[in-house]
């Protein structure tokens, strides 16, 4: 069995090309045209494509000044 490489080293390019690629394959998979029978795994399958996501937006770091007091809006 591989074992994973624990330095991955990806581009903020890379990283959009993929949060790009699995939101287009969320959008085809939420489309009624599929056999019904198809339904349970890409419900699934959606779920998990978000979650990813999730964990790929928490990875980002956003940018706060930190001289002074942070006031959004």
């Amino acid at each position: 069995m591989p074992e994973y490489n624990p330095n991955i080293e990806l581009t903020v390019a890379d990283m959009e090309l993929i949060e790009d690629a699995l939101r287009q394959s969320k959008r085809r998979l939420s489309m009624p045209d599929g056999p019904e029978e198809d339904a349970p795994i890409a419900g699934r399958t959606i779920r998990e494509i978000d979650e990813l996501l999730g964990r790929l937006h928490n990875q980002k770091v956003f940018f706060r000044p930190s001289k002074t007091p942070y006031v959004s809006g």
